[in-house]
């Protein structure tokens, strides 16, 4: 009877689980950014509830500031990006090469170009036209792709108003719902800190780390090539914020390609201003910023950290940036809680 009763139960368990996760899971990607708005604000929250002592005051106020600094530069800047993406989609849509043709035919990469004809016995005409179909299907895809983004401003809008709802109770009652989870956590006090400790790590060398020196990345590079003239500065600001995920090479992946076709295109002043920003501006806060926010906090190896935010992009979406090294750390910390416990049984 009791094994019934504990199997019964595990069952009931088991199919609740399931059927809770099927009614939340329209709004898991409002939630989950709730709260990593919630945790990145908390300090405001915390600062102005010194002096208010209405909870709810105290988290309006804070969520009235997170609207002002994320809604309306976001807009904006969502805006800019809508508009860049579809010139540079009807743009290669049209499958003009010219400006390819004009890269290939310059002296530094002519030779190149030649070898590789060689190499793949190809003609240069087959090799035209080989890049103006790719080009066209890249361009169909990305004028596709914003058109759908925007076709779901309904679902977008709704996710948002999900999201500030969220960001208010999770400041509000946050640290309640937390010591409830704490509670329900089967493991002991000091499992539970380390697991709490691991969480906290994670999510500061993620948020305040690699989000952060992302977004000041892409920023300054945005800036940098809106003033030095380069077509679509948001794309590549944004394209700059991505690639400083990369290990090893970061933003110089973007920043560096761009320099050298300035200077293959003769725009010498142009290049050597970007090189010395990209050097001594771009590139130099990853190697100050996050040292200094990071510290010795994570203890997984680079390259994990990698492929955990790029999986975590695929399976999440753009919250996957902070998902995928968290849920991978929480994973590693539960088997070494395993290991403990099993290690302690054993002894």
């Amino acid at each position: 009877m009791t094994r019934f009763y504990f199997f019964a139960l595990i069952a009931l368990i088991l199919v609740l689980g399931f059927l809770s996760y099927q009614i939340l899971k329209p709004f898991l990607s409002p939630i989950a950014w709730a709260i990593v708005l919630s945790t990145v604000f908390y300090p405001i929250y915390v600062f102005i509830g010194k002096y208010i002592k209405w909870k709810t005051v105290a988290a309006l106020i804070t969520l009235l500031v997170i609207l002002i600094v994320i809604l309306g530069p976001f807009s904006y800047l969502s805006y800019l990006l809508i508009n860049e993406l579809k010139t540079i989609g009807d743009y290669l849509e049209s499958g003009n090469i010219d400006p390819l043709k004009n890269l290939f035919q310059h002296p530094t990469i002519t030779p190149i170009i030649n070898k590789l004809l060689s190499l793949f016995n190809l003609t240069e005409e087959e090799l035209n036209k080989t890049v103006a179909g790719i080009i066209t299907r890249v361009g169909k895809e990305l004028v596709g792709g914003v058109t759908k983004g925007m076709s779901n401003i309904v679902t977008i809008s709704l996710n948002f108003v999900f999201m500030v709802f969220s960001i208010f109770f999770f400041l509000r009652d946050g640290p309640e719902l937390l010591g409830k989870v704490r509670d329900y956590l089967p493991f002991s006090e000091e499992q539970k800190n380390r697991l709490v400790k691991q969480i906290r790590d994670i999510v500061i060398s993620t948020i305040y780390g690699g989000v952060a020196v992302s977004i000041a990345q892409g920023t300054i590079a945005g800036i940098a090539f809106f003033f030095l003239g380069i077509s679509t500065p948001i794309v590549w600001g944004l394209a700059t914020s991505i690639a400083s995920f990369i290990p090893l090479l970061g933003a110089s992946a973007v920043w560096v390609p761009i320099t050298i076709y300035l200077f293959i295109e003769g725009a010498v002043l142009k290049g050597l201003a970007l090189a010395i920003i990209g050097i001594f501006g771009i590139s130099l806060i990853d190697n100050i910023l996050k040292p200094v926010i990071i510290g010795s906090r994570t203890k997984m190896p680079i390259l994990v950290i990698f492929f955990s935010i790029l999986g975590g992009i695929k399976l999440f979406g753009l919250i996957g940036l902070i998902m995928g090294p968290l849920v991978l750390a929480l994973f590693v910390s539960l088997i070494e809680i395993f290991r403990s416990v099993e290690g302690g049984q054993n002894a």
